[in-house]
């Protein structure tokens, strides 16, 4: 497995976005994760966007942090925010989205950031496993669902 630095517009990243949004949408049915994403968010040293790629070179999972600080939504000074985690579905199982997590928390953490945070769904009971298992506890909510039923928030000490 390769998992290299994209920028978060690369045509690659682009391709496995559509494909997470489209299951948001399967999950949930309301289009897709609304939250708004710049591509500059994931810059460094400001934030990581990677994709991991298969030994053929087909992308195969992805994820990214954004440097986030205390403001109207309920993020704290210090908080990298985990965006865009997914692992296409004939891979998962394998580990890949444990290696792109603990890649993106060591690079979060030599950017001095001090807290990963995420949310996530009721309806991604794989996603809590795979967070909570990686030593996230949940937190107050934060981020534009914060208000929503669905919504958890977790987060952990980098």
């Amino acid at each position: 497995m390769d998992i290299r630095r994209v920028p978060f517009d690369h045509p690659d990243a682009v391709k496995l976005n559509d494909e997470v949004q489209a299951e948001y949408d399967l999950r949930y049915g309301d289009g897709g994760d609304a939250t708004p994403l710049d591509p500059a968010d994931f810059q460094p040293p400001n934030g990581l966007y990677l994709i991991a790629y298969d030994g053929l070179g087909v992308p195969v999972a992805t994820g990214g942090w954004r440097r986030r600080d205390a403001n109207g939504e309920g993020n704290l000074d210090g908080d990298a925010e985990l965006k865009r985690m997914f692992v296409i579905e004939q891979m998962r199982g394998r580990g890949l989205a444990r290696r792109v997590l603990a890649a993106l928390e060591e690079d979060a953490r030599a950017a001095g950031r001090l807290r990963m945070v995420l949310e996530t769904g009721t309806k991604q009971p794989e996603a809590i496993a795979l967070y909570t298992s990686s030593g996230y506890e949940p937190c107050e909510k934060f981020g534009y669902y914060r208000f929503h039923d669905d919504s958890r928030c977790f987060a952990k000490k980098l």
